[in-house]
Order: C-alpha cells, then structure tokens, then sequence
C-alpha cells in the first residue's frame, strides 16, 4: 500500500481481500469463541437488563422487511435493528469479551456480522469466522498502537469501524465499497468516556447497539453506491486527529495485515463486572477464602486504586450503594463486597434484590479506596492490590494477578460453554435443552456449517 494512502483504503483492502485459508488456527478458534461467548452473553441480558429490553421492544415495534432475528426474542426485523437490538443486549451485563488492553470488539462486531448474515443468507461458517477475525484483528491493532487517553470512548468510537469492515466482508463488498462503508461509519463514531464513568444512566448498558446499527446502515448505504471520505481516517480533521490528537503508530497498525491475526488474544470474563474491576475481585476471593475470613469480621477491606480504578469509586458513597444494576457492576466498592461475602461473583449476584442485600451493602461500607498512582492506566492496566484489616488487627494483602479469564489464566473451551449455559439459563424465553446442545455443537464446528445462519434461528428462542 502506498505510504500516502489513507488507512481506510488499507483496511479495506484487507477486509475484502483477506483468506479463511490464511487465518491461523488461534484465530479461527476465537472468533468462535467470541461468536459463542457473545451468543450467550446476549440470550442472559434478554431476561436480566431492563434497560435492552426497551431497545427490543423498539426494534420490534419499527416493522419493516423481516431480515434478521432479534435474539431470544424471535421475529425478524431490518437488519439495522436487529444489530441495533443485540448489540444492546451483548454489552448490557458487562460480560462480554475483551481485548487484552481493555475495551470491547465482539458486543459491536458479532450483532453487526449476525445481521447482515442473515439478511443475505447462505453464509458459511467459513465466511462468518473469516469475518469476525477481520473485525477482531482491526479492533486490535487499533486499540493497541493508538494513544488513547481515556477521554472519547474507544469501544464506540473505533468499534464502529471493525464492525463495518466485517459487515462488509460478509456482503462480499469490493474494497472500494467497504472504503465508502467506513467514511459513510463515520457518522456513528461518537461516545465520551462520561457516559461509563456517570451514575443513574442506562445507556452504559446498551451503547454497543448504536455502532452495531451504524456498521451495518454504513454497509447497506455503501452496496448501493454511497460515496465516503477518502482522508477519513488520516486527514486533518480525521478520526485519528481529531479524537486521538494524531498519537498513533501506523506502522505497527499496518504491519502483517492479512498475514497475522490477532482474535485470538481474546479474552473472556468469568464474572459479569467490568474488566478493570477483576484483579481487585480475584484479590478479595483469594485472601477471603485462603485465610478463611468471615465478613463479619473485617474491619476495612482497603483497594489500591489507580486514575481508572478510581473512576469506579466516585463518588464513593453512591459507589457503595449503586441502584441500578448497570452502576453495581462498575462500582468498585460493590464488587469488592460481593467478592468478599459471596466468595464467587454469578449473574445472580446482580438483580434489583441481590442489589439491596444487606450483608453486600454492609461489606461495602468498610470499602475504602486507597490512592496509588503506580496503578494508572497506561496501554495495560496494572493489577490492582487489596488489603483486608480484621477487627483483631491481623491484616492480609495480596496483588490480584492470575485472574481467571486473564492471559495467565485464559478460559478453556469448556469455560466458555459452561458460562453459555449459565447465560442460556437466564434468557427469556426456556431453550430445550437439545437445542442449547445443537447450538453450541454448531459454533464449536462452525468452519464446516454450509449455512452459519442456522445458528440465528436456533437463538431465536423457544
């Protein structure tokens, strides 16, 4: 590729050009993962998070051509909608998949692919892998070498583009089109980090339904001739000055494209809380259950917060007593509680009853935040440090590494489906047991489905 020619053409070109054939195996392996692990993550939202149900019952209520499936659910809608509506459920637990630097691709990706799969039809299981490790890998590679300093949300802003550039892959989309798609995408790049940072909102729950629906609108307006902008990313007011100030490293964005791909590093969240709360989780279940220590009997469970982790303390009493389900799980002093009575963190552990438990609320309050700057957020987030003082004056410490779900400790394939069938479980419509079988077999030999759509209508619900 030219030196001078805009990143939107390179990802293009990519997107429509790259090869099952050359996709490692890794690769291949998390993109199903991700298409599992997503699958179940949205079923469990649709009986657990009121806030995406208002996005399905909006989808549903639009009519329109019956294209794509509401997950769950069932019926079919316009495929924007249908990316719109599962998109909202896959990030509304906060227990959808990550990359290794934080932030989150397949809760945009997979709705967006899911969508215009169906709404072409006869997809393979090949072409929907090869897809989805497109959108992993260009999710990756951005999130990796752009400077990003915490201020515009990166999962909407630069989810949107991953999305599209998989989208279009699927629609077979020559590069120049899926050029267009991006710059058409830009339109729906957007999203401050205030909206996760903020209390009292609902739209932490559902944001990843807004760049799904707008990677697949940009698609479909592209297929039929729509015109982008040719300086989209690189150009003096593109998106890479304008929301990242021109800190990146095309270089290493660019480098092995089409030849290493990078959704493998996926990783998977054993418990349904934000990522960055995981090491100071994992560090309260080990020193509780190490030291045998009754909740009762702590005087202070003190966290070691970096400039992130102390996002999820402010303010600190509304923290500790969050009233709604999307604030309980980025509240650090609430996790923390839950880790520490519950000895285990479960989806069950966050509804409108198990907010109001009082031995969670009482633990919360002996919660408290202690600053420690070596903890910042660079391009990996330290692991965070706990410290519990008993009321005798004992007091155990420990660093929150080897977190299950992490690189030191990935999930195995049967992590993943046992977590499928803990989300499937909570869905809102009974699946049979045979058809929760026929799904994960399907996914699990996805590369030999002559027709990957069949994976949609399973989910459909019933």
């Amino acid at each position: 590729m030219p030196a001078d020619q805009d990143l939107c053409y390179v990802f293009a070109d990519f997107a429509a050009n790259a090869s099952y054939k050359k996709l490692p195996e890794d690769a291949i392996e998390g993109a199903k993962r991700s298409i599992l692990d997503t699958l179940g993550v949205i079923l469990a939202a649709s009986g657990m998070e009121p806030a995406s149900r208002v996005a399905v019952d909006l989808a549903r209520e639009s009519g329109g051509r019956p294209e794509s499936t509401i997950l769950a659910f069932g019926g079919k809608v316009p495929a924007v909608m249908a990316a719109f509506a599962n998109g909202a459920m896959a990030h509304s637990l906060d227990y959808d998949d990550q990359t290794p630097w934080g932030q989150h691709a397949s809760s945009t990706l997979i709705p967006a692919v899911f969508a215009v799969s169906e709404r072409k039809g006869q997809v393979s299981g090949k072409e929907m892998i090869t897809a989805v490790a497109i959108g992993q890998d260009l999710f990756n590679r951005l999130r990796r070498h752009i400077d990003w300093k915490k201020d515009w949300f990166f999962t909407t802003v630069m989810g949107v583009f991953s999305a599209t550039a998989a989208a279009g892959r699927v629609l077979n989309l020559p590069a120049n089109q899926i050029a267009n798609a991006l710059g058409i995408a830009s339109l729906q790049s957007s999203g401050t980090t205030e909206m996760i940072n903020a209390t009292g909102s609902d739209l932490r729950a559902i944001y990843a339904g807004f760049p799904a629906k707008g990677a697949v609108l940009a698609t479909l307006l592209a297929e039929r001739g729509l015109s982008g902008i040719p300086t989209l990313f690189e150009g003096r007011y593109g998106i890479l000055s304008l929301y990242f100030g021109g800190r990146y490293d095309r270089e290493r964005i660019i480098s092995g494209l089409g030849e290493e791909f990078t959704g493998g590093l996926t990783l998977y969240k054993r418990w349904p809380a934000v990522g960055t709360a995981h090491s100071h989780i994992h560090a309260t279940m080990a020193l509780v259950k190490e030291n045998n220590l009754s909740p009762d009997d702590i005087d202070e469970i003190r966290v070691f917060v970096g400039d992130y982790h102390q996002l999820m303390s402010e303010p600190l009493e509304v923290r500790r007593a969050p009233k709604t389900l999307v604030d309980a799980k980025f509240s650090l002093p609430f996790l923390v509680a839950v880790a520490a009575v519950r000895g285990d963190m479960r989806l069950a552990d966050f509804t409108d009853e198990a907010l109001g438990s009082p031995e969670v609320l009482a633990a919360a309050q002996k919660v408290v935040p202690i600053e420690d700057r070596s903890l910042d957020w660079k391009l990996e987030l330290p692991p965070g440090r706990v410290e519990i003082v008993m009321r005798d004056g004992r007091r155990f410490e420990r660093v929150g590494t080897g977190i299950p779900g992490s690189v030191e400790a990935p999930m195995s394939w049967q992590d993943i489906v046992d977590k499928f069938d803990d989300c499937v479980a909570t869905a809102a419509t009974p699946f049979p047991a045979a058809k929760v079988r026929r799904i994960r077999q399907l996914v699990q030999s996805l590369e030999e489905a002559e027709d990957a759509t069949e994976l949609l209508r399973l989910a459909a619900g019933g």
